[in-house]
């Protein structure tokens, strides 16, 4: 067995890491338009507001995905181009652009894959609290319903959020992400709380507004483990880590994945939870449990590296330490192919859902060769070594149904700016000339052969 014949080769962006056009056609501002532009935030004052300029160049990037064979691209939309208040009078040229995007895709067989929520809050709803305020589950609603209605016809697959955990734990706790806030354990419960409400109500929004049936997810990421042998109880201790409260601390909590999985998929809190944080949650739990949990069709998960792990003698798992000299990437993420068979392995035993893996890739040290190429043999051998993986994985009936590399394009990654590079494609800044890396190439030769080459 391999990949599936209807397998999905894709790759993603975030509407504030490529489009540019920050201050354009009736926009609004968004949280990190704000961010950027106070002292201390993004390494040397780089800024969304012109990125990789998509908004403007989305044919040349299409004609791109479709020279690499790409059968589907997750993007993300910006809630203040749609809204610019966040909620009442609609921007009808932030449509214009999304359809034209969407049209000028499918024109090129590449299917959309829209993402509602990466990050970028219209700032004036952070203004009236942002996701500590009650009522943002239902900003929330009110903007996915209008996406919905208006996209369904053409986009048949929607997520949600993605990664909640960072809206969260970075926004709202170290204040590393915009709106940079550190909140103590009575707002970041409520901050957390509100924003899984938010996603359920998206979801119903989702289910009634669209023309045809769609496919509905999330796109979390967080903490996770593989084991550090084949031996059954270091898998089993892999499992348990993969799933559990490693301390009881808001920090840890923001990256467990089952904090944020297990209630939208199987209608709880884990238990860890509850028993440290649960006097943080509200008396209305199992009302907003059945909202959180609307059944949705597949599982996304972002992955990107995890930590080995072995059994001690009660069975319990125990970080294993890296050897010396541990392969990492340019961002300093240790390189751990194991974890594209395992994270997809553990999950759809727990949640029983196809599963997408809707991020994976590395930052490297890429620039324009004197041949005019860019030789990113690192992040070939990356992509092959995890692919390799995923692959496994598929053979051992795990049901996965696409994979989308992190990422199209260079672009601006945050609070570190344009000083890392994820990119398959290069993106010179200062022309906004795109060069296919090799990464690129490579990926081309996976899509047609389906993973066979792996």
């Amino acid at each position: 067995m391999s990949f599936r014949k209807d397998f999905v080769w894709g790759a993603a962006t975030a509407s504030y890491q490529v489009e540019g056009a920050a201050y354009e056609d009736g926009k609004g501002l968004n949280i990190w338009d704000v961010f950027c532009k106070e002292d201390g935030h993004v390494y040397e004052h780089h800024t969304g507001d012109v990125a990789c300029d998509q908004y403007h160049r989305y044919k040349e990037d299409v004609a791109i995905m479709k020279e690499m064979g790409l059968k589907a691209y997750r993007f993300s939309v910006n809630w203040a181009r749609i809204l610019p208040e966040g909620t009442g009078k609609v921007n009808e040229k932030g449509l214009a652009y999304y359809d034209h995007l969407v049209n000028c895709l499918i024109e090129n067989g590449i299917e959309p894959y829209m993402t509602l929520y990466h990050w970028d809050l219209p700032y004036a709803l952070h203004q009236r609290g942002g996701w500590l305020n009650p009522q943002s589950p239902e900003w929330f609603y009110e903007y996915a319903k209008l996406m919905a209605a208006h996209f369904s016809d053409r986009v048949s697959h929607f997520f949600t959020f993605n990664e909640p955990q960072c809206t969260v734990g970075l926004g709202y706790v170290t204040g590393e992400h915009a709106p940079g806030l550190k909140v103590g354990p009575h707002d970041y419960f409520a901050i957390w709380h509100n924003v899984l409400k938010a996603h359920g109500r998206g979801v119903q929004a989702i289910r009634e507004a669209a023309v045809r049936p769609v496919g509905v997810g999330m796109a979390p990421c967080g903490a996770l483990y593989y084991p550090a042998t084949d031996a059954k109880e270091d898998i089993e201790a892999a499992r348990k880590a993969c799933f559990a409260l490693p301390e009881a601390d808001i920090r840890a909590a923001s990256w467990d994945v089952a904090f944020c999985a297990d209630p939208v998929f199987l209608g709880q809190y884990p238990e860890d939870i509850m028993k440290s944080f649960g006097q943080y949650f509200p008396k209305t739990l199992e009302k907003d449990l059945e909202l959180i949990s609307q059944p949705l069709d597949f599982y996304g998960q972002n992955v990107y590296n995890a930590v080995p792990v072995r059994a001690d003698e009660n069975g319990n798992p125990v970080r294993v330490d890296r050897y010396p000299g541990f392969p990492k990437t340019a961002i300093q993420w240790p390189v751990t192919p194991e974890v594209l068979y395992w994270a997809p392995k553990f999950l759809y035993e727990r949640y029983q859902k196809p599963i997408y893996v809707t991020e994976n890739g590395m930052s490297s040290h890429d620039w324009v060769a004197l041949d005019g190429k860019v030789h990113d043999a690192s992040r070939v051998d990356f992509m092959h070594r995890y692919l390799r993986e995923f692959k496994k994985a598929a053979a051992d009936g795990v049901d996965l149904r696409g994979y989308f590399a992190w990422s199209l394009m260079d672009n601006f990654e945050w609070a570190y700016g344009y000083s890392e590079r994820f990119g398959m494609v290069y993106v010179d800044y200062e022309t906004q000339k795109r060069t296919m890396k090799d990464s690129g190439l490579f990926y081309k030769e996976v899509i047609a052969s389906n993973g066979e080459i792996l």
